[in-house]
């Protein structure tokens, strides 16, 4: 099992009660998919420097970081390319955390 980190832009347009329900969705996915979430970071609502499309103009960021078998990562970007709340994804390796003196 790796540890991984993964930042999560959310399209959140004109809706912002659906955050909660949106990282409840992709908990959900990285449960089905065989993870264990261990923490889920809410950012805050940021505009986007490089505006892509006049319809998204600023996105939800949160951060999750979770635990799972390294074909986890192929099996949430194909599940969440079909959720139409997640703008955009990125995961990267998160090392473990180190103990606290």
């Amino acid at each position: 099992m790796k540890r991984y980190e993964g930042l999560f832009v959310l399209n959140t347009t004109g809706r912002e009660e659906g955050v909660k329900e949106a990282l409840d969705k992709i908990s959900a996915e990285i449960a089905a998919a065989g993870g264990k979430v261990e923490t889920v970071q809410k950012m805050d609502r940021k505009h986007f420097t490089r505006v892509v499309d006049k319809k998204h103009t600023a996105g939800f960021y949160a951060n999750v970081i979770f635990s799972g078998a390294p074909t986890i990562i192929a099996q949430l970007r194909h599940k969440l390319a079909l959720n139409e709340e997640v703008f955009r994804v990125m995961f990267t390796e998160s090392p473990e955390p180190k103990p606290a003196k």
